[in-house]
């Protein structure tokens, strides 16, 4: 069964996320950002490393923005293109790297979590920890 959206997540529990991811990212010295999603894919709350790269501020946007349309993780995308489904490039909105995953509290999509600035795995292991943290809010 699809879950529908429900209300978006707010800006207390998106920070505890993005912390969450952060911390992942700290202990293993990896320089990541962090981004959280509404339902709609506009920004909750956002937060990097001090030196982490520029470009990754816009990804781990972009990759929370695609887990939420398509309630998906990215990592989905990213398997596809691995195993030469090229037709994933003509999705639009669809980020095929590791690293964006849908936030879902009691059945429904609330908002998404997207890191960017390690290796796709890495930024996965991070936003991993960042949706466990939403554990005890559905």
């Amino acid at each position: 069964m699809i879950n529908g959206y429900g209300a978006p997540i707010g800006v207390e529990i998106a920070r505890r996320l993005a912390a969450a991811a952060i911390t992942e990212g700290k202990k293993n010295g990896w320089m990541v950002a962090a981004a959280i999603v509404d339902p709609g894919g506009d920004l909750v709350y956002f937060e990097r490393i001090d030196g982490t790269q520029a470009g990754s501020s816009q990804v781990s946007v972009e990759k929370a923005r695609s887990a939420v349309a398509f309630k998906r993780p990215t990592k989905v995308f990213e398997d596809a293109l691995i195993g030469g489904r090229m037709a994933i490039l003509a999705m639009p909105g669809a980020v095929p790297l590791e690293g964006g995953i849908p936030l879902v509290i009691g059945g429904e999509t609330v908002g998404a979590i997207g890191v960017s600035g390690a290796t796709s795995q890495q930024d996965g292991v991070c936003a991993k920890a960042g949706a466990d943290a939403l554990a005890g809010h559905s």
